[in-house]
């Protein structure tokens, strides 16, 4: 089983990217517009999102995406998203 260490300090959407900050202070970032249940979403909707331990979920949208699934390159539906950094 795999242990994620990093965990998320915040959440945002800005500028059609949903941005998420870790505890150590790398950056997970990735277009809406790649995901299609996102890219259907308000900005209102795409700004209620819930962190977790092991990803994010927008309740609106029905929409849940993890951390190791991000750190991977899967932002939903199988896009690569860039580099963490």
């Amino acid at each position: 089983m795999s242990v994620l260490i990093d965990s998320a300090r915040s959440a945002v959407f800005r500028d059609g990217q949903i941005i998420i900050t870790m505890e150590t202070g790398r950056e997970i970032r990735f277009p809406v517009a790649g995901n299609p249940r996102l890219a259907q979403g308000t900005p209102a909707q795409l700004g209620q999102m819930e962190i977790s331990p092991y990803g994010i979920h927008w309740p609106e949208l029905d929409e849940d995406l993890s951390f190791q699934g991000l750190l991977k390159g899967d932002y939903g539906q199988h896009q690569k998203a860039e580099p963490a950094r």
